[in-house]
C-alpha cells in the first residue's frame, strides 16, 4: 500500500524572517522626519538669503545711473577747476561711511579724497583749530569728502568733554565766517547730517557686536552713544541753530533706510553742481521724507520741545 505524503501548511514566519521590524520602522520614520525638517529649514534659509541678495543687487543697480552722473559731475569740476567739499556728519551708525563708499565707488580716484582725521596730536592742539582741516582742502577740480569734520567741536567734543566751554564758544562764533569766506572764494560746500532714530541705532550696534566683519566699527565712544542720546540731540539743535546759514546750509538725511538715504544724498550732491546731465530723464528730485532742510529740522525740533518738553530727534 502506497504511503500518502502529508501536505504541509505554510511555514510560520519567525522574527528573523521580517525584513523591517516595527521598532526599526519607527526609528527610520523619526530619522526621515528629522531630515525632512532639516531640509525645509535649509531651503527656507537659502530662500531668505537669495531674497536678500536679490534685493541688495536691485538696490545697487538703482544707484548706478546716479553714480554715472557723479562721474559726469566730476568731469565738470575738473574742466572748470572747481573745488568741492562734502561734510558727512551725524550720530554713530547713522550710515555716513556706507554713503561715502557709494558716492565714490566709480569716481576717478585721482580727483577725490576721503578724509577721516583722528585724534589731534599735541602739536596740532597748539595750532589754529581749523588748520589741520585746511591742510586737507581740495585743489582745483578735486572733491574732498570729510567723514566727520570740524563739526566734531560742535558735537562729539562738548558731549565727551574733549574741549573746554571757551573752545566750544569760540568755534561756534567763528565757523560761519570761516565757511562764508570758503564759499565766497569759489568752493562748493555741502553739509550733510545723517539722522537715525535711537531704536535703529541700537539695532545697528547689536549687529556690530555679533558680526565679526563689523566689530571693528564699534568703539568706546559708540557704546556710550545711547546713554548720551539726549546730550547729542541738544548739541545737534545748537549746531543747526547757529551754523545753518544761507551760504552754508545744512541738509538732514533721514537714514533709517540706508538705501533711500544713499540715493537721496547722491541726488542732493548732483543738484549742487550746474553740470550737464548725462541722463536728463533720471529723477533728480529728492524724497521730502528723506531729505529735510536744516531750517525745517529746526522747526520740527522746536515743535517737539513745545509739545513734549524735550527733543526726540
Amino acid at each position: 500500500m502506497v504511503e500518502q505524503k502529508k501536505e504541509s501548511g505554510p511555514a510560520l514566519k519567525t522574527v528573523d524572517d521580517n525584513p523591517v521590524p516595527e521598532r526599526q520602522a519607527a526609528v527610520n520614520m523619526e530619522s526621515l522626519e528629522a531630515e525632512n525638517l532639516r531640509l525645509r529649514e535649509t531651503l527656507s534659509r537659502v530662500r531668505q538669503e537669495s531674497s536678500k541678495a536679490l534685493r541688495r543687487f536691485s538696490r545697487e543697480e538703482e544707484l548706478k545711473p546716479y553714480q554715472a552722473e557723479l562721474i559726469r559731475m566730476q568731469q565738470y569740476l575738473e574742466t572748470t577747476g572747481t573745488r568741492m567739499i562734502i561734510l558727512f556728519e551725524g550720530r554713530d551708525a547713522a550710515g555716513k561711511g556706507g554713503t561715502i563708499r557709494r558716492v565714490t565707488r566709480y569716481m576717478n580716484e585721482k580727483h577725490y579724497r576721503v578724509v577721516a582725521l583722528g585724534k589731534p596730536t599735541e602739536h596740532e592742539r597748539t595750532q589754529w583749530f581749523f588748520q589741520r582741516y585746511v591742510q586737507q582742502f581740495p585743489r582745483g577740480g578735486e572733491v574732498v569728502l570729510f567723514d566727520r569734520s570740524w563739526y566734531n567741536r560742535a558735537m562729539v567734543e562738548p558731549v565727551f568733554g574733549f574741549c573746554s566751554d571757551e573752545e566750544y564758544g569760540n568755534f561756534m562764533l567763528g565757523v560761519s565766517g570761516f565757511e562764508k569766506d570758503l564759499v565766497r572764494q569759489g568752493t562748493i560746500l555741502i553739509k550733510l547730517y545723517f539722522s537715525v532714530t535711537k531704536k535703529e541705532q541700537m539695532r545697528r550696534f547689536e549687529r556690530r557686536k555679533s558680526d565679526p566683519l563689523r566689530q571693528w566699527k564699534l568703539s568706546e565712544v559708540d557704546l556710550q552713544a545711547q546713554e548720551r542720546w539726549d546730550d547729542f540731540t541738544n548739541v545737534k539743535y545748537e549746531m543747526l541753530r547757529r551754523t545753518h546759514t544761507t551760504h552754508a546750509p545744512w541738509t538732514i538725511i533721514r537714514s533709517n533706510d540706508k538705501h533711500r538715504a544713499r540715493l537721496n544724498a547722491i541726488k542732493m550732491i548732483l543738484n549742487s553742481v550746474p553740470y550737464k546731465r548725462f541722463n536728463p530723464e533720471l529723477d533728480f528730485v529728492p524724497d521730502p521724507e528723506v531729505l529735510v532742510s536744516g531750517s525745517r529740522e529746526l522747526e520740527i525740533m522746536e515743535a517737539q520741545r513745545l509739545k513734549m518738553g524735550k527733543f526726540t530727534h
